[in-house]
This record gives C-alpha cells, structure tokens and sequence, in this order.
C-alpha cells in the first residue's frame, strides 16, 4: 500500500502537489486554515505565464534604484522598519542579480516554466475548467516608443532562444484590437503563448474538486502545529489529529515560519501585492501589462482586476494600499477603470528566495517531509509543474526535469 501524505497549504502549488499524488494512488489530506485558493492564489493577475522564462532580478540601474528609495512609482513600496528583517536575503538576491548568475539561474528557471503549459492543461481537462481559461495570450503595453522598443528587442531574443510566439502591435494596430485603450498607449507586444484565467481561485478551487474525485480530503487545519511521530507527521484539524507518513509544505509566504520551527533557515522573503476590481465601461478583451507603470489590467469575472507590483514589508504588517492608489491613477491614463467594485483593496503575499528559483524536493534533515515553497511571481503558473515534479521525486517515478536546481540541500 502507498504511503499515506499530508499536503499542507490549498494554494496553486499544495493542491496540484495533492492532485498528482492522489492520480499516483496515495490517500492525501490536503489541510488549510480556508478553503482552496482563497490566499495568495486568489488574488494574482491570473496569467498562466508560458513567456515568463526570466526571474525577476533585483533592479541595478542607479535610476531605477534611485526611484525606488524615493517610492515614486507604484511598482515598488516598502516598510522602512522591515529593511533590516530583509537585509540578508535582498543581499543574496541582488548578488544572484549580477548578469552572469543571473543567466545561469534561468537556464534553471526557464526549464520548469516550459512544462507550464502541459501541466496545467492536463488538470484543466481533469478538473472540467475550460470555462475559465483563455488561450490567447496576454499583451505588454507601452506608454513610450523607446520602452517599446527596447522590450521588443528583448522579446525577439528570447523568442529565438525558447521557441515564444509574439506579435508587436503599433498604437492604430493595439487600439482596434483594444478599444478601451486611449491614445496614450505607443503600442504593444503580444505574447501568444500564455494563457488567462478569468477567475484564479476558482481555477484552484476546480482541482481541489478533482483532487476529492480522486480520493483525496481537504481539511480545515493548522499547519504550526505540524509534529513529527514514531512513524510520520500529525497535524491538528478541525476534525482532530491527522497523521501521514508523510508531509509536504507548500505554505506559500507562511512556509519560512513553520520552517524556522523544524530549524531550517532558508533566504526567503516575501513581496506583498494589492488588487481591485472596476466596473469599467470597456474591458480589455485580454490582459495588459502596463510595463512602464509596473500593474497588470485584467478582465475578471468581477469586473477589471488591477494588480500591482511588489511592497517589501512584513507578512502580518497592516496594509498600506498606496501602491494600488499609484496604480488606478496610472491605469486610468490607459483605460478607463470606472467605478471600484470593492471599497477595500485585497491585499495578499508572495513567497520569494534570494536566488529566484522555487524549493522543491526532499527536507534535508527529517525523513518524510517535503517542500514545495518559495514560486515568487510564478506560483500560479508553476503549481502543476512543480507539483508533477514533487510527485515524481515523492515516488521515485522518473521526473519530469532534472531537480538537482531547486533542492533545499542547495542552502546547506
């Protein structure tokens, strides 16, 4: 009989993990403190982001850094008083920034987002989730034309190097296309690979279902009061103790806390991020990136979901939504937003590391516990791979890539 797991965290990433190990016949217990993509997963920009073959690195152009410091635009905010909690893991990441290490790192990187696609194609099917998905590409849009092109410079390049379809739009070509869009847009650049998600945590929710279909439970639960037993890992529910012989934390932004308490003591951070929806009178007919403002403009089930860049401060501090105020002004300028369906933002966390690459494999020090953590931007994106991939590593099946980059022995 198959050993029996416990996956705890019901974001993208923990309940695709649960999925693959239930279709490999394990019985799985999926536990969350809330139902399934009700956190992190809920709130993003809902793009399944195929493109998306280069981590974010730290910003090293003095302007940039200078307009940072100076919290000018609304693609970055931090908290002065959480600097210094982020010293050491913001050093190591703007190290593994330098263009050398970078390119190195996203060799790593860009062989986990190919399997993207595929992956989530797979569940979708499984799950009954066309409904949701759209599968025609985001778009970058450009305020200026030296912005544009220079990203499409860039584009071209990787376009070669990884086999990316895009299609470059002039300002006539983008407004028949958009016809929200007013004349500030120069233009834009098409990505045709990606997919969107019309509603995230739906989309989640769908393989949570799927996961049940396939013998799997989801529990109401507390993942701080994970222990280690004689014969595996118990956590408590709200059904009581469920134990496992074996564990997996896929935590998201809540990981580096119960991992501190089984004394592991990785370079992981978070960057929080605001949404909103608006009533606006003509909704994009597909995502737009704004890449000079740094926001994401998406039609959303609940009408144009504006997402914003990162904010640097601590997990528990109480949001400041300045960044989502910066971004409606910016958003405005390029199309309409209207009336905000909510009055209060939302407001959730991404859980980073400081050389840009997810932790995905066994847990260095304690026999049958696993970690599937730390996806920044791209959890979302990456939930099906990386939980295929576990699920492999889980079962000694052969994997779908090769591990060795994102093994939490890569910390020591």
């Amino acid at each position: 009989m198959k050993p029996d797991v416990l996956v705890l965290g019901a974001g993208m990433v923990g309940t695709c993990t649960a999925l693959h190990l239930a279709l490999r016949g394990h019985a799985v217990t999926l536990v969350d403190r809330r139902e399934p993509g009700r956190e992190t997963s809920y709130g993003n920009a809902g793009i399944i982001q195929r493109e998306a073959v280069v981590p974010y690195a730290f910003p090293r152009q003095l302007s940039k850094l200078l307009g940072v410091a100076m919290k000018r635009g609304a693609d970055v905010n931090y908290h002065l008083g959480a600097l210094p909690g982020l010293a050491a893991p913001l050093s190591r990441y703007w190290r593994n920034s330098a263009p050398r290490r970078h390119a190195q790192l996203s060799q790593a990187y860009a062989a986990l987002i190919e399997h993207s696609l595929h992956t989530h194609d797979e569940l979708i099917g499984l799950a009954g989730a066309q409904d949701l998905v759209r599968r025609e590409g985001y778009r970058w849009i450009f305020r200026t034309g030296d912005a544009m092109a220079a990203a499409v410079t860039d584009a071209q390049r990787l376009a070669e190097r990884h086999g990316l379809r895009h299609v470059v739009m002039d300002r006539d070509t983008l407004r028949r296309a958009e016809p929200g869009v007013t004349e500030r847009a120069a233009g834009a650049l098409h990505w045709l690979d990606p997919w969107t998600v019309n509603d995230p945590g739906a989309l989640v929710a769908r393989y949570a279902q799927a996961l049940q279909a396939h013998g799997g439970r989801l529990l109401i639960g507390d993942a701080a009061t994970l222990a280690a037993t004689g014969s595996g890992w118990q956590v408590q529910t709200a059904d009581g103790p469920v134990q496992a012989a074996q564990a997996v934390v896929a935590l998201g932004p809540w990981s580096d806390t119960l991992l501190r308490t089984l004394g592991y003591r990785y370079p992981l951070f978070i960057k929080r991020g605001y949404h909103r929806h608006h009533a606006a009178p003509i909704a994009p007919r597909l995502s737009l990136y704004d890449v000079e403002a740094g926001l994401v403009m998406g039609p959303m089930q609940r009408g144009v979901r504006v997402t914003t860049g990162a904010e640097f401060a601590r997990l528990d501090a109480a949001p400041t939504p300045v960044q989502m105020h910066k971004a409606e002004a910016l958003a405005n300028e390029l199309l309409p937003l209207g009336t905000p369906v909510e009055s209060t933002p939302w407001m959730g966390a991404r859980p980073c590391t400081a050389d840009m690459l997810p932790v995905i494999g066994p847990a260095p020090r304690h026999r049958g516990l696993w970690f599937n953590l730390g996806h920044a931007h791209q959890g979302f994106t990456l939930g099906p791979a990386s939980g295929r991939l576990l699920a492999d590593l889980m079962t000694g099946a052969a994997p779908l890539l090769d591990a060795a980059p994102y093994a939490p022995a890569r910390f020591g």
